[in-house]
């Protein structure tokens, strides 16, 4: 045999290389942890039936290989699963409004769920959708955790987060609105009434929407000249209860603000029933304005001039664009998107009262 046939034979007896594009098979993966494929099965499909320690060594596996079900393996249910963090108030009904109207123009149903107000859902979650195989997972105010994110991508089960609650990662796909332009717009209208005393209601520090709504706020203090005095900015959390404590706490100050932006409209709620407790009269004593524009905003008396965030609109896109990644081989292109808020102006600001009235 010569040298070349040798090098020949040795090559033939090699088991063929797999391109490094491609990831481990099935049958590999329940080799490399000693079980055997029906078991892996078992774990991709969510399957309660696999003792706790095989189905974490097989798990990690398959985010190491970065295993990923071809489409055409995955039998996907007619859902899509919207999680929010906290399932209450008109908020959530216009969300689910807009994934409703996308589901149905796909003869799809929606699947609600909510994660008790953790920013990420528990791992029994993932465990259910993975069992169910939906067409994808609308995540609203909240985000997954590595594993999680491994779990649905290994099933080829697309996700996107709605609003999401921290920087979710370049290649996490989001739909959000321009929250900083929107706290500018609000407070600059009520600069531009004449107001020099603003306070703020925020909402939770965690939330990135909560942080950009008060820098902008702040941007627009600082551009008029005013000070951002931080006895004027409350933090609260997005409920009505909030908004009625600090909007107390607020109004009862000897130097209370003849203004106050509240962080959504559920807090300019609560900010009403203080000024009213109060003897406080809107928008003659204190001018306020809400974000989100709720059907409630303009219901109330006077109605709420507040920021429009297009939530229906958003949920709409995040529902087509988890569509679209089911569909596609390849990412679409935009898949990070804020859409406009706008200022709608109505009874509940005016120019601040006159000094001694």
């Amino acid at each position: 045999m010569t040298p070349s046939e040798s090098a020949e034979t040795r090559t033939e007896d090699r088991p063929p290389r797999r391109p490094a594009a491609q990831t481990a098979t099935l049958a590999e993966i329940a080799r490399e942890a000693g079980v055997s494929a029906p078991t892996v099965s078992k774990v991709l499909n969510g399957r309660a039936d696999v003792a706790p320690a095989t189905r974490t060594r097989v798990e990690g596996l398959l985010r190491a290989h970065g295993y990923r079900r071809r489409r055409a393996e995955a039998t996907r249910s007619p859902l899509i699963d919207l999680v929010f963090h906290e399932l209450e108030s008109a908020w959530a009904m216009e969300v689910i409004r807009g994934v409703e109207n996308v589901a149905r123009d796909a003869g799809l149903s929606v699947v609600l769920s909510e994660s008790a107000g953790r920013l990420t859902p528990g791992r029994s979650w993932a465990d259910q959708v993975a069992a169910r195989r939906p067409h994808g997972v609308v995540l609203v105010l909240s985000g997954l955790d590595e594993s999680q994110r491994a779990l649905l991508t290994s099933r080829s089960i697309p996700f996107v987060v709605m609003d999401p609650a921290g920087d979710p990662g370049a290649d996490v796909p989001s739909i959000g609105a321009t929250n900083w332009q929107g706290g500018l717009a609000a407070t600059r209208h009520l600069v531009e009434l004449g107001h020099r005393r603003i306070g703020a209601i925020s909402g939770p520090p965690q939330m990135m929407c909560s942080r950009a709504r008060v820098d902008g706020y702040r941007a627009a203090l600082e551009t008029a000249g005013l000070p951002v005095d931080p006895e004027m900015v409350k933090t609260g959390d997005f409920h009505h209860e909030t908004g009625y404590r600090l909007g107390r706490e607020l109004l009862a100050r000897p130097d209370r603000p003849t203004a106050v932006f509240a962080g959504n409209d559920l807090q300019a709620l609560g900010l009403y029933e203080a000024a009213r407790e109060l003897g406080l009269r809107i928008p003659e004593d204190v001018s306020v304005v809400g974000f989100d524009d709720l059907p409630v905003a303009r219901w109330v008396g006077p109605p709420l001039t507040t920021v429009r965030q297009p939530l229906t609109e958003m949920a709409e896109a995040a529902a087509r664009l988890v569509l679209e990644l089911g569909r596609a081989d390849e990412a679409p292109a935009a898949t990070r998107v804020e859409l406009a808020t706008s200022l709608v102006v109505r009874a509940s600001t005016g120019a601040p009262p006159l000094a001694g009235s």
